[in-house]
């Protein structure tokens, strides 16, 4: 491997880790202002909002360089189905938690990375041979690490590091048996469309960034579609104006900090990733944000540790890291052939050009 693609790999790891830690505090925040009366369909306005607004001199400053082709309109179409698929998935998503439970929301959420995996495939952005190695520990990789996932959801277990005091946890939704049996399945309907509707955002983003490589430019006309499309709902289905007032509390903080670390640099790391690691590379950190937020939860909030959760992120890791060892198998199958097929014409022209000159 060369010192180029070792760089890239490490930086590559190192954001999608990141990214998936600042998602966690994210949430948290978000959940926080949620319980002081914040709307969703303001905070998605104004957070989508924000991140536009700090993106927006990067048309211009791309358009300037002249090394990208021209924003056709075409591609800003296809922007706009992006950020169309982006709003209805968050909708879909937090319509289903109000209707059911967040503990069905985190299971069916960890069926990103296979469904991600197959819409890869069946669009040929992702290769696939059964007799390969590399496809086999992808395959079974993507199963231990969702099967890792429905273990730290579903199994609590035995306590093994009890908090004295009464732990603030945000990840003890209610049982699903006080939901109502209709209501269950209504969410769940609601939550599989939203969890299909992300790896179907990966797979466009892909094709759009590789026709259109400026991961800031796409961000920006993303955020804003989002925000466009987030008012109109809004504003039919929240027409009281005093809810689209935000105070300047943990409301608001959350709004700017969503903004600019979720909405802002969020989604470029998710665009830069997807361009360089492609869609299944990233839906493959889904999985370990349920680790994140249980650490975090011990670690900062105070909440007790159980064996499910020491269990499933260790069937989490085995299944990330098989892969990661996948994908880095078939990088490096790559190189070998490039490099084997480019040997050649480089011999080739010395030859041609002593051709040439004997006959002259």
């Amino acid at each position: 491997m060369r010192r180029g693609d070792w760089y890239r790999d490490v930086v590559s790891f190192s954001a999608m880790v990141a990214l998936e830690c600042t998602n966690v505090g994210l949430n948290t925040l978000y959940k926080a202002a949620t319980l002081r009366g914040l709307n969703y369909h303001v905070f998605v306005v104004y957070a989508y909002g924000i991140a536009a607004l700090v993106l927006l001199p990067s048309p211009f400053i791309t358009h300037r360089r002249g090394v990208l082709p021209p924003l056709s309109f075409p591609v800003l179409c296809k922007i706009f189905v992006l950020g169309l698929i982006g709003c209805a998935s968050q909708t879909m998503g937090y319509r289903g938690i109000n209707i059911s439970s967040p503990t069905l929301a985190s299971a069916i959420s960890n069926l990103v990375p296979a469904f991600t995996f197959i819409l890869a495939v069946i669009f040929r952005m992702e290769k696939l041979a059964l007799r390969s190695s590399s496809s086999q520990a992808k395959i079974i990789g993507t199963i231990v690490s969702i099967s890792g996932a429905f273990v730290v959801t579903l199994y609590k277990g035995p306590p093994i590091i009890l908090t004295p005091s009464p732990s603030i946890s945000l990840h003890q939704p209610p049982h699903p048996l006080r939901s109502s049996e209709s209501s269950w399945i209504i969410g769940a309907l609601f939550l599989s469309v939203e969890y299909f509707l992300t790896p179907v955002w990966y797979i466009v983003q892909a094709h759009i960034i590789k026709e259109y490589p400026s991961e800031p430019t796409v961000v920006f006309f993303y955020n804003l579609f989002v925000s466009l499309l987030a008012a109109i709902v809004g504003l039919v289905t929240e027409p009281n104006s005093s809810v689209w007032i935000v105070r300047p509390r943990i409301a608001l903080a959350s709004i700017v900090c969503s903004g600019i670390f979720g909405s802002f640099l969020g989604n470029t790391i998710h665009t830069w990733a997807i361009r360089m690691k492609g869609p299944v590379y990233v839906a493959m950190f889904k999985p370990l944000a349920i680790i994140i937020a249980v650490t975090m939860g011990v670690a900062l909030l105070g909440d007790s540790l159980y064996l499910g959760s020491v269990i499933g992120a260790t069937i989490i890791t085995m299944g990330f890291y098989t892969v990661m060892w996948g994908k880095a198998q078939e990088e490096m199958v790559e190189d070998c052939t490039v490099g084997s097929l480019e040997s050649p014409s480089a011999q080739k022209a010395p030859l041609l050009q002593n051709y040439k000159t004997e006959e002259i």
